[in-house]
Formats: structure tokens, C-alpha cells, sequence
């Protein structure tokens, strides 16, 4: 999987202590290598964790090798994103969008 620099790649084994429970809040990319759009978010997740570290953590989950969290948040379509803080999910975004979009969606988690 072509991952974002920064970004770490979380699996289903840890996904629980990475994600459920991170002090900051954290955007998920359910992502997958099969997936054109997934591979277009790969600079704007790298930006994205370089400017945005201290305040949130940015993190990918590659679908077919992680299919109980995939399954367990009910993702169907690639890329989604998810946002957790606390851990509890507070928004889902379906689609590759720019930087700016992104941030506009973000702005009132982080």
C-alpha cells in the first residue's frame, strides 16, 4: 500500500489503542492498493499530518487486510475517512477530495 509520509498504517489488531484510544483526535483512511482515488489522497494526508500533527493524528487502514474494523464501521466504499475523538466516531466522509475541503470538514473536530 502506498502509504502518506506520517501516516501510520493501523490493522485490526491495533486498531483499538491507536485509534479508540488516542489522546487527540484521529483521521482514519479506510483505504485499499487496488484503489485510484485512495492513491490521490497520498499527498494531501501527508500534508495534512506534517501541519496538522500536534492538534491530529492521521492514520490509514488498508480494508482487505483489516476486514473486522472495515466491517465493524460499516465501510463500503473507498477511500472513507473517519473521524474519532474519544473514541467514538463523530463523522464520516466518503470520496478523495482536496486539502482545503478536508480541512473545512475537520475544522470543527481539531
Amino acid at each position: 500500500m502506498s502509504r502518506a509520509k506520517g501516516v501510520r498504517e493501523v490493522t485490526d489488531a491495533d486498531f483499538a489503542t491507536e485509534v479508540i484510544g488516542a489522546e487527540l483526535p484521529v483521521l482514519v483512511e479506510f483505504t485499499a492498493d487496488w484503489c485510484p482515488p485512495c492513491r490521490q489522497m497520498v499527498p494531501v494526508l501527508s500534508a495534512l499530518a506534517a501541519e496538522q500533527g500536534e492538534r491530529l493524528k492521521v492514520v490509514q487502514l488498508n480494508v482487505d487486510a483489516n476486514p473486522a474494523t472495515t466491517n465493524a464501521y460499516k465501510v463500503l466504499s473507498m477511500p472513507t475517512f473517519m473521524v474519532f475523538r474519544g473514541g467514538e466516531p463523530l463523522r464520516s466522509m466518503v470520496g478523495a477530495r482536496p486539502k482545503r475541503r478536508l480541512l473545512e470538514e475537520l475544522a470543527e473536530v481539531i
